[in-house]
């Protein structure tokens, strides 16, 4: 970050308190896989805020700001945008601490707590926040993100051929994703994404909420970066979601839980396989650090969903016996 944007950032959060620069102190809070960039605003009484750096020719904050005003107006917990400078990429938060959820996952015990606590929360998301004015989780943007594998995973780091399988799973999995009730999506529901602040969970880095499938945050949640469950654990989060969704209408009656289970199979394997593609980008275009050690973990959250799923048989081979040991060996022939 250039002297001159944090001297600019600096100047407009003193402006939007009241003070000068000199009574004011940023320090440094956290990145993410974009542009943005975080500090920690501390102001002359002790109160902290958060400042958003999100340079405009990166990052479109617009999003972010017209979603967060509009669920926090709803009563969900998200950040409160304080004040925005659209125009320069610079936004003022409410502070909500150092402890994303995956940071208390200390035992089995809490770990499951916790994850059946933010199963409550999308179920408040989607119960609170109308997926009306957000755009289409629609198959363009399923196919889109499902092409990043071939493309980026397979073609531009692994050097392998797609398999034959691929667009009969492609069009498999778009369809089951379809095939969902429609609802509000924030899209990365994983545990980093989820705030422990005065004993609950808030939502975070959420401009990229859809109108989309009603499992998906739940696979972003049980299928993320911090936690593989064991089948049986999974088909319980996924059944302690269904009865509730259920209970308010969210899921309509002629769905069985069998369905739906095979439903949210489908949507965790066409997730895995999207950020099997991203991370290879983010690595191999955006030169971010730290990803590729990420992917044996997603390739097993893959391989667990398409083993219950009977027309992706020829695919899960494929997979086992092809993707799996080249991803393995390239790893393995990185420098350390």
């Amino acid at each position: 970050m250039s002297s001159y944007r944090i001297n600019a950032l600096t100047t407009w959060a003193a402006q939007q308190n009241g003070l000068s620069e000199a009574d004011i102190t940023l320090s440094t809070a956290v990145g993410d896989a974009s542009f943005r960039r975080y500090f920690r605003l501390t102001l002359p009484n002790g109160a902290t805020q958060v400042v958003m750096d999100a340079p405009p020719e990166k990052e479109d904050s617009q999003p972010f700001v017209t979603i967060a005003t509009r669920w926090h107006s709803a009563g969900l917990p998200v950040p409160k945008v304080h004040a925005a400078n659209l125009a320069e990429g610079f936004l003022l938060l409410d502070d909500l601490g150092n402890t994303p959820l995956q940071n208390v996952f200390t035992d089995d015990a809490t770990t499951q707590a916790y994850h059946t606590e933010a199963l409550g929360l999308i179920a408040e998301l989607q119960n609170r926040a109308s997926p009306e004015s957000l755009p289409d989780y629609d198959s363009a943007l399923l196919g889109r993100e499902l092409d990043l594998f071939p493309e980026w995973c397979l073609g531009a780091w692994l050097k392998l051929t797609v398999p034959e399988s691929w667009q009969a799973t492609r069009e498999q999995l778009i369809q089951q994703a379809l095939a969902q009730p429609v609802v509000s999506v924030h899209r990365d529901f994983d545990a980093m994404n989820l705030m422990v602040h005065d004993q609950r969970l808030f939502m975070i880095d959420f401009q990229d909420a859809v109108a989309g499938p009603l499992s998906y945050d739940v696979i972003s949640l049980l299928r993320g970066r911090y936690c593989r469950f064991t089948n049986e654990q999974f088909a319980d989060f996924v059944g302690i979601f269904y009865q509730q969704a259920r209970r308010d209408g969210r899921l309509p009656s002629h769905v069985d839980l069998a369905t739906f289970l095979i439903q949210c199979h489908a949507m965790a394997a066409q997730r895995s396989l999207k950020v099997l593609g991203i991370f290879c980008r983010l690595t191999l275009r955006d030169q971010k650090s730290g990803y590729l050690e990420r992917l044996p973990h997603f390739l097993d959250h893959l391989e667990d969903s398409l083993a219950f799923l009977t027309e992706q048989a020829e695919s899960a081979k494929w997979i086992k016996l092809t993707l799996r040991p080249a991803l393995m060996k390239r790893l393995a022939e990185m420098p350390s």
